[in-house]
């Protein structure tokens, strides 16, 4: 990131004010030493040995900036928050191929932060924005929305970055929600439904769901499934609501506890 307009924009989005900000992928410190002029403290966290030794040298003489050599995509949140004594503040300039498990690291991490602000692919940010009826609307859709609430800070161009990449970028600011959106019964449950409906998102749901309970009788499961949640199998994933996603999650748990049960006392006779 070579521009400078661009890197003060993100700083004043992060409204990191008097705060403590995590910097996740220092690299050379362009937008840390932007941070660092609003932040109350930054925590650079860069993996990368050398980097950490240039960033070392560049704020050796700034008591506001620390150094943290780690990798972001495993970063402790619940030790880093308790040392920090509050709920940091994440911006992070990510690798693309490193953006989507580092995202749902954040997600399952909630707890422990306030906020966190993130540039993506401007195609993937789209997708977390994305909502029923869209094209683009899917797993990263559903997943995203459930524990936060996400939004469209600043669209970046190529040019603000050396060497210029092919593609349009997106800073989006996601606060973690108190709860899940959609309120239900096994949160892995919820994922797996969603996951499996979308595997196969030109098929109907019934399709995608089959290729995960399609085995002997769990065929039969998922027919009950879809008529205990009032939703219409022959639709596609991306024509569901969170909150249908929601009620067949549910459902899909509820028979399989019932299954279990059920297996639990006949083997107890």
């Amino acid at each position: 990131m070579v521009d400078l307009d661009v890197l003060q924009s993100i700083a004043e989005a992060a409204q990191a004010q008097g705060r403590v900000v995590v910097e996740l992928g220092a690299g050379l410190g362009a937008l840390t030493s932007q941070l660092a002029q609003l932040a109350q403290r930054v925590v650079a966290v860069e993996r990368d040995r050398e980097l950490a030794v240039l960033l070392r040298a560049e704020f050796s003489d700034n008591s506001q900036v620390e150094i943290l050599e780690a990798n972001a995509a495993t970063l402790h949140w619940s030790a880093l928050a308790d040392e920090l004594n509050e709920r940091p503040v994440v911006v992070g300039n990510l690798p693309y191929h490193m953006a989507t498990p580092i995202l749902f690291h954040l997600i399952e991490a909630k707890a422990h932060l306030s906020s966190w602000l993130l540039m993506f692919q401007d195609e993937m940010a789209l997708r977390m924005l994305a909502g029923p009826g869209s094209r683009t609307y899917g797993v990263l859709s559903v997943m995203v929305q459930q524990h936060t609430e996400v939004e469209s800070v600043l669209k970046v161009g190529p040019d603000s970055f050396f060497p210029a990449p092919k593609v349009n970028s997106r800073v989006l600011r996601f606060r973690p929600l108190a709860r899940p959106r959609v309120a239900v019964k096994d949160e892995k449950m919820f994922e797996r439904v969603v996951r499996a409906a979308f595997g196969q998102r030109r098929k109907k749901i019934r399709n995608g769901l089959l290729s995960v309970w399609g085995r002997g009788h769990q065929s039969d499961r998922v027919d009950r499934a879809l008529a205990l949640a009032s939703v219409d199998g022959s639709l596609r994933a991306e024509q569901f609501s969170m909150e249908e996603f929601g009620r067949l999650a549910d459902a899909l748990y509820e028979l399989e506890v019932e299954e279990r049960l059920a297996a639990e006392k006949g083997g107890n006779q």
